[in-house]
């Protein structure tokens, strides 16, 4: 591993001059089980490394069941899990939380990390769009907020501009008879890259009969995380049917555009993507209607 200086700013706008004044090229760290190793591989290079984990703002853990929840970007995977309120308000959280890495990894990974390293099959930002999240961005030039859809730019790559930097995720307050789930398909339980990732949320009328609105995201089918816009609006409106999701299902797989690789041919990709976006969405539709569907957190007793 290369020398590099490492930064340890204890104010937002410290942080922000910081990334802006420096000459060469600052990494930001936020729990570093990207960054680090990928330092160590030599696939990435720094001259400074500036770790945000002193930050108020990017340590913040929200959640007001009428303004929805905050997440700062240094706030690790395994303080979401284990917030019961945030467990039973966002439980498609808890599904993507509970399997990036191991409980070790869970310790230190986080899901403003995991949204800038912009890899392809975050388990992360699927779900992320399916609630849509949006990102909460600090530079030179004051705040702004962009979706979490449209942050990631190329694998490796995503919108942030010189000294600026991700500060926090927000979500919006969850409605009534909603319900959101992630999966993703793996070849075995210790290959922990997803092949293919699915997240979607609902929100169900009274009688959960009928769809008022969907989103779904999609990991590892394109060069970027996928929002499939068009296959949650085929749904606003429509019957809770074999049909109506079917419909979805296919309008997702539409869009996506995998590449064949070790992990599993293009083809193949592009069948999960129907398969896990119909099972998604079936586990977000039991979850609005009260039903039990259990996650990782669950089933291994983390």
């Amino acid at each position: 591993m290369q020398n590099f200086e490492y930064l340890a700013p204890e104010t937002l706008s410290e942080a922000v001059n910081l990334l802006a004044g420096n000459e060469g090229q600052t990494r930001v760290l936020a729990g570093g089980t990207d960054l680090i190793v990928q330092l160590r591989q030599g696939a990435l290079s720094a001259d400074h490394v500036l770790d945000v984990k002193h930050l108020p703002e990017c340590n913040e853990l929200g959640y007001a069941p009428s303004e929805g929840l905050t997440i700062g970007a240094a706030v690790p995977c395994h303080r979401i899990y284990n917030d019961g309120a945030i467990a039973d308000a966002y439980p498609g959280l808890i599904d993507a939380a509970a399997i990036i890495g191991g409980i070790q990894v869970q310790g230190r990974a986080t899901f403003g990390g995991n949204l800038c390293n912009a890899s392809p099959s975050a388990d992360s930002i699927p779900i992320l769009i399916a609630y849509g999240a949006e990102c909460v961005i600090a530079g030179p030039q004051g705040n702004r907020r962009v979706a979490v859809e449209d942050f990631c730019t190329a694998p490796g790559k995503n919108i942030l501009e010189k000294g600026e930097l991700l500060v926090a995720l927000h979500l919006p307050s969850v409605q009534k008879s909603s319900g959101a789930h992630y999966l993703r398909f793996i070849p075995r339980y210790e290959m922990d890259i997803a092949v293919v990732g699915a997240g979607a949320s609902v929100q169900l009328d009274e009688g959960g009969k009928m769809f008022v609105q969907a989103r779904i995201g999609l990991a590892a089918v394109a060069p970027t995380p996928l929002f499939a816009r068009e296959a949650g609006q085929l749904l606003s409106g429509k019957e809770v049917s074999e049909e109506s999701i079917e419909t979805a299902a296919l309008a997702a797989q539409s869009i996506a555009r995998p590449i064949s690789d070790m992990r599993a041919p293009a083809d193949y990709r592009k069948h999960l993507v129907k398969v896990l976006t119909r099972r998604a969405l079936l586990g977000a539709i039991r979850r609005a209607r009260g039903e039990f569907v259990p996650n990782a957190v669950q089933e291994n007793g983390q």
